[in-house]
């Protein structure tokens, strides 16, 4: 089915059964049950298995699945619904065979001609058709179907991290005969079923008596039902199948954990979703586990599902206490399989991310990458080329710096390596791969891995970081949410995440994906902008330290770094950093100084000394200091007017040379050019050697040439060079001279940076900038139309035109300057004259005449094509393209006008960081600051240092309290959002509109609640009443026999948290108390059907006139065991109620009834005659040894639940059981030691452990409800207590030394018994016989049970 059909494999499956036979329910029933069935379906990703046919409850399912497709979308997937149907039972099954196979198949549906056949369901998905070779029989598909679904429920799903067996839930609606013993079966099986009451007939049956004690379930009730429900049909009934009914009504009720009432208005349940999953989780929490594992099941299906709501009301509440690292698996879980929710309660009930993520479960999460994710192939490709360089014939393992190689390219090269590549790349590691991952008792689980990593020292700086890059790189946007609230260097993260996503969305072939990545991206930017936000207006001074402190935790680089990196315009124009970035500007001057105010402070500086300009350190204020000069010429508003002012200076001297003193030899002024140039280059060369960070040449080079102004700078040089080469060498004078014009163009295009830090001219040059692009396109259209016009014209006009320049000319100049109004004389003939052109084209100052006739006078060309033409030509590119190109500047100029100030003050840092980190003298005087440098790199090995007021690292406890900080405004951001959130007009109408919805629903089921409200109050105070009167009876009855203070009164109701079940089972009539297991229908290993014995039938003294039970007796390999036969002849040698010979066939029940020959249970009935599978006919004695000690932890001191204190107990199991046993049974006549039990002691052993036998306390003798039990043979045992009440006694420590345990080494020859000390719970997974037995040996030492 998963590989035909390329299903995936279910998270549950749901067997939906019940009346083939059209049936009608309620409008209202049938809506919700189809609602909730494709809910539960869809969220957990479901198999819907029915009968497949297009009638009854099969024909619901199939409109419920229909609908659902017509309304959903196809992101939300296909319900997978599976028809399992009979081959011989369809109409028109011959249109299904098909000679070469065909899929998918096509079916006619005719529903007029069916006649005793059945249509498929066309609304399934798919189908499963079983031949037998029969025609026209139903039921045949049943066995097949039950096999499949117990196959697939045995199977195990892996996804996440998690491993469980598949769960599957019978669904039940309406249903005869057939579908009773559908449920029978699946109630033995362990399997929940879910009954919609209203649906009719057996449903109703089972619904209208669930909760009733079984002993209240009488032959009479069910034929009284049967009436009501089954009213065409009653009178079939026959006797034999009543009482049929009820046996089996009453085993499924008996077993209420399993069966699950789907009421309509009752009890809050409107979802019959909601009571699938819960009848699941009620079937998992009442099955036996040792310890939490029946909560982590529990929680395990709910993670499967994806029902957070699920695990919310049933499993997260105050009957069990997680515990954050019994989380964590879970957590792995919903990270791997994105399940954002499960994240949030997770983390709400303790789990703290620091404690979460280790070593281990980073490279966990990395290695379960989805194969489709970009980031998984980067990934790849670093794992390939280090497999390359190393020559190695494997893939090397996934670490850790593997993954830090591919975020610094995502990063940028200004940050360093998040996780260093390890000294030994070989270290050891726990393996955590996911899919052989197993949460379950046996086997490696994920859990002890969790336990055994705990020790590990966290390897990162921030883990809460490497989870967020994690879910950032999957563009799981709720998850990274989710994760970055619980960030601390938060600003950081978000502009982080930002930039990663930014990249990633560049190379993202998904434009979709592409898509949803830079809304993240935009959307991380708006919480850091936020963030700030709040920060900025509490305190101004510590918002600008977060923008440059430096982050370890993301590679020593700053917040604004990042934001500059990841060009987060809407960020970096914030009014905060825009203040900031204004002071880093001014230096150490005001802001407030005016611009005329320093601009006559550089002319005449001795004005510092007079108070003209104002400083903000006080330490400047004095008028007469030094400092002040050199805290003004080092303002970087100084520089880089100063260097405004030589530039200027440098044009007018270089236009003076080109335009009047550019002699054969240099002149003075020239030199003075020379020099200034220089100049330049050394700055130039400053630059692109300057690396504070210590990023290397190569990315220096490269972040250098990435700046367009740059390269214009090293053009113009190069340019220079050239042009002065030319010009110093005579033969070349004047074309230098061109080439330094030409130059000039250059130097003065570098003036348009110098002003991008203007505030009006900076916007306008931006808008130029863009509107080059559109230029470009334009050029591109025009010369389509310049080119073609061009050719043609000049091919009808001239012939043969041989020079090159003429032809350009006449294709490209003139068609160009066509355009601008200046159109050919010649071209319509009018103006045609040959003495403006050569006839021969032999004139190099004339174009080549046009043709023209054979006297040379009059155009011979087609004048009217011509001036076509001309006209289309300039229709086209005059007005079209023009206009084209008018549009274009017309949106780019509406369009960055929009974002013009945001990218001029994005663009205005690069410049004032520019001018920050300059030499404060200008050119040519930097040739000083130049050499001072020089000494200091060379000669003095002084490295470069970033200026603190932008890049600057904390100390530890400043840096601490400043994050702190940030994290409670972060808190007060979220708040502010969520308030917000609410406040939103969509908000409140979807509120208002989810509260009518409510209201509307609570009136539309008040009728229904009313009338059961009564009856459910009259039954519950019923229900009281009599547990009273049934107490203080057993008062009166300990008082009369065993005086005031003997007997034990039963264990109290708070330690059994079952207390309503426990007390309802005990007060069950006898029958019912010794005869469950001895009436199960079906007989253990054997293919044998016992008659149907109904509680009130088990009393021998009961009249039961169509009693006939079956024979059976098993024949044993065993020498020693009474005869087979069902005849008294080969029993009349047996002595009952005596010893007869080596066998005791006394009972401890005192004298049995010997009937025929037969000894008869005293227990009453059973529904089979004959010893079945047992040894003897009367009773068969076993031994039970309950060996118990004190649990202890690792100090010695013994554990205690509920102030109870704690026991463990010596258990055994054979390696295919389920349950665990205590370690006895039979026994080999004359033996006073169990066979099971001499077989996990060593025989040195034996006799010691009689002896402990014998001073054991006798806790139980009597009568074992066995599913071997017979009319004619049972079981009856002695359980004895031997308890060590010290740990170091030595008669334990010689048991432990000669005890088998559960090493395969250790294991026995034939049963390979394995033993373990278990912890005395009501959960332990024990034979329910034996959990009596071991709860009566806790009452006996006051332990929890």
């Amino acid at each position: 089915m998963t590989q035909h059909w390329g299903l995936d494999v279910p998270n549950l499956l749901i067997s939906v059964t019940g009346g083939a036979k059209n049936f009608n329910m309620k409008l209202r029933l049938k809506s919700i049950f189809r609602r909730g069935l494709v809910k539960v379906a869809q969220t957990t990703g479901a198999w819907i298995i029915t009968g497949g046919s297009h009638t009854g409850v099969m024909k619901q399912v199939g409109e419920a699945v229909r609908d659902f497709s017509l309304s959903s979308s196809c992101k939300e997937g296909e319900v997978i619904t599976i028809g399992v149907a009979t081959w011989g039972t369809i109409h028109n099954r011959e249109g299904l065979i098909h000679p070469m196979g065909g899929f998918p198949a096509e079916y006619m549906l005719d529903e007029e001609g069916q006649g005793n056949l059945t249509c498929l369901d066309s609304n399934h998905s798919h189908f499963i058709l079983v031949d037998d070779g029969t025609h026209g029989q139903y039921g045949v598909e049943i066995p097949l179907r039950t096999k499949l679904e117990k196959f697939i429920s045995e199977q195990t799903k892996e996804r996440g991290g998690v491993a469980i067996k598949i769960p599957i839930v019978c669904v039940v609606l309406e249903g005869g005969p057939g579908t009773l013993h559908t449920i029978y079966n699946a109630i033995n099986n362990g399997t929940p079923c879910v009954i919609v009451e209203g649906s009719g007939r057996v449903a109703d049956v089972i619904a209208q008596v669930a909760t009733l004690p079984v002993s209240e379930i009488t032959i009479s009730l069910i034929q009284q039902k049967l009436s009501i429900f089954f009213q065409e049909m009653f009178e079939t009934f026959t006797e034999n199948q009543i009482v049929e009914w009820t046996k089996k009504i009453q085993d499924i009720v008996r077993r209420r954990q399993l069966l699950t009432i789907f009421r309509e208005g009752k009890d809050g349940q409107q979802d019959v979703d909601v009571a699938i999953l819960q009848a699941l989780l009620k079937a998992s929490r009442s099955q036996d586990h040792f310890g939490h594992e029946n909560w982590d099941h529990q929680l395990k299906l709910a993670v499967a599902w994806n029902r957070v709501d699920i695990a919310r009301s049933e499993i997260f509440t105050d009957e069990w206490q997680w515990k954050p690292a019994d989380l964590h698996p879970m957590m792995t879980a919903a990270l791997i399989s994105n399940k954002p929710e499960f994240v949030r309660l997770f983390l709400e009930n303790g789990v703290r991310l620091k404690e979460f993520v280790t070593w281990d479960t980073l490279l966990c999460l990395y290695e379960n990458l989805e194969p489709s994710c970009l980031f998984h192939s980067k990934l790849q490709k670093v794992l390939a080329e280090e497999q390359r360089l190393a020559y190695a014939s494997a893939t090397p393992r996934l670490h850790m710096h593997h993954v830090a190689q591919v975020l610094r390219e995502l990063l940028g090269d200004s940050t360093q390596l998040l996780y260093p590549r390890p000294r030994y790349t070989d270290r050891p590691r726990l393996s955590m791969t996911v899919p052989h991952i197993k949460l379950n008792v046996q086997g490696v689980s994920l859990r002890s891995l969790y336990k055994r990593s705990t020790g590990h020292v966290t390897f990162t700086i921030d883990p809460v970081r490497d989870l967020l890059i994690w879910a950032v790189i999957q563009n799981h946007r709720e998850l990274a949410g989710i994760i970055w609230a619980q960030s601390q260097d938060c600003t950081a993260a978000a502009l982080a995440c930002s930039k990663i996503l930014k990249e990633l969305s560049k190379e993202e072939e998904d434009t979709d994906s592409s898509e949803e990545m830079l809304a993240l991206a935009d959307e991380f930017e708006h919480r850091a902008i936020g963030v700030f936000t709040e920060c900025y207006r509490k305190d101004e001074e510590r918002a600008q330290k977060l923008l440059v402190r430096v982050s370890e935790a993301w590679g020593k680089t700053t917040c604004l770094q990042l934001a500059l990196e990841a060009k987060d315009m809407k960020f970096v124009s914030h009014g905060g950093i825009q203040a900031f970035l204004t002071k880093v500007w001014w230096g150490q001057l005001c802001v407030d100084n005016g611009l005329w105010r320093i601009i006559l402070c550089m002319l005449a500086f001795p004005l510092l000394f007079t108070g003209f300009i104002s400083f903000r350190e006080k330490r400047l204020q004095a008028l007469c200091r030094p400092a002040r000069v050199r805290a003004f010429f080092n303002a970087p508003v100084v520089i880089f007017h100063m260097n405004i002012l030589s530039y200027f200076a440098f044009l007018c001297l270089f236009a003076y040379v080109l335009m009047v003193d550019f002699q054969p030899s240099p002149s003075w002024c020239e030199y003075l050019i020379y020099l200034w140039l220089f100049s330049l280059v050394c700055e130039e060369t400053r630059q692109l050697f300057y690396d504070p960070d210590g990023c290397g040449l190569m990315k220096m080079a490269s972040l250098y040439f990435s700046d367009f102004w740059n390269k214009l700078d090293v053009g113009a040089i190069l340019l220079f060079v050239v042009g002065l080469t030319c010009r110093l060498i005579p033969a070349t004078l004047y074309p230098g001279r061109i080439i330094l014009s030409l130059d000039f163009i250059m130097f003065c295009l570098r003036l348009m940076h110098i002003f991008t830090i203007s505030k009006t001219l900076g916007p306008k040059i931006i808008i130029v900038k863009r509107m080059m692009k559109d230029v470009f396109f334009f050029l591109f259209l025009l010369a389509v139309w310049v080119v073609s016009f061009g050719v043609a014209k000049q091919a009808i006009l001239i012939h043969n035109e041989s020079r090159v320049d003429w032809i350009f000319r006449g294709v490209v100049y003139h068609s160009y300057l066509t355009i601008f109004g200046q159109i050919p004389t010649y071209i319509d003939g009018v103006n045609f004259s040959m003495d403006q052109c050569s006839p021969n084209g032999t004139d190099p100052y004339k174009p080549k005449c046009p043709e023209s006739d054979w006297t040379g006078q009059a155009p011979a060309f087609p004048e009217w094509l011509t001036v076509t033409l001309l006209c289309l030509y300039l229709l086209f590119a005059n007005i079209l393209l023009l206009n084209l190109l008018i549009a274009m500047f017309n949106y780019t100029f509406q369009e960055v006008q929009e974002h013009t100030d945001q990218i001029w003050k994005f663009q205005r840092h690069d410049l004032i960081e520019e001018y920050h980190g300059r030499p404060p003298a200008p050119p040519p005087l930097i040739l000083l600051s130049h050499l001072q440098l020089l000494i200091k790199r060379i000669v003095l090995k002084i490295p470069a240092k970033r200026h603190k007021q932008l890049k600057n690292k904390l100390e530890k406890n400043e840096e601490t309290a400043l994050l702190s900080w940030e994290l409670y405004l972060k808190e007060n951001y979220l708040q502010n959002q969520q308030y917000q959130q609410k406040q939103r007009p969509e908000q409140k109408i979807q509120d208002i509109s989810e509260k009518v919805d409510t209201m509307v629903d609570l009136l539309d089921m008040d009728q229904v609640k009313r009338s059961g409200s009564t009856e459910q109050r009259l039954a519950s105070l019923e229900e009281q009443v009599t547990q009273v009167t049934r107490a203080l009876h057993w008062i009166v009855t300990t008082l009369k026999d065993s005086g005031f203070g003997s007997g034990a009164a039963p264990q109290r109701a708070f330690d059994e948290p079952d207390a309503e079940l426990s007390i309802r089972r005990k007060v069950e009539e006898p029958g019912d108390g010794y005869h469950v297991s001895a009436r199960h229908l079906l007989y253990p290993n054997a293919r044998i059907m016992r008659f149907p014995v109904p509680n009130e039938k088990v009393p021998w003294e009961a009249e039961f006139l169509i009693y006939d039970p079956p024979f059976y007796t098993a024949e044993k390999d065993v020498a020693l065991t009474d005869p087979v036969g069902d005849t008294a002849e080969p029993l009349s040698k047996i002595s009952y109620n005596v010893v007869d010979g080596p066998t005791d066939r006394r009972s401890f029940h005192g004298v049995y009834v010997v009937e025929y020959g037969f000894p008869l249970n005293p227990m009453g009935r059973t529904g089979l005659r004959g010893r079945g599978s047992l040894s003897w006919f009367g009773p068969n004695h076993t031994l039970q040894p309950v060996v118990t000690r004190w649990k202890r932890n690792q100090g010695g001191a013994i554990c205690r639940k509920s102030v109870r204190k704690m026991l463990e107990v010596l258990v055994m199991k054979l390696p295919r059981s389920e349950h665990w046993a205590l370690p006895g049974g039979s026994r080999e006549p004359g033996e006073m030691l169990p066979r099971k039990l001499k077989r996990v002691l060593r025989q040195e052993f034996w006799v010691a452990f009689e002896t402990l036998l014998v001073q054991g306390t006798e806790v139980y003798k009597g009568y074992v409800d066995d599913p071997r039990n017979t009319d004619n043979a049972w079981i009856e045992t002695v359980a004895v207590s031997i308890h060590f009440q010290d740990q170091n006694d030595m008669e334990l420590k010689r048991l432990e030394e000669n005890l088998h345990t559960h090493d395969p080494k250790e294991l026995t020859r034939d049963l390979k018994l394995s033993t373990e000390w278990q912890v005395v719970d009501r959960r332990i997974p024990l034979y329910a016989n034996h959990k009596t037995i071991l709860q009566k040996v806790a009452s006996l030492f006051g332990a929890h049970f």
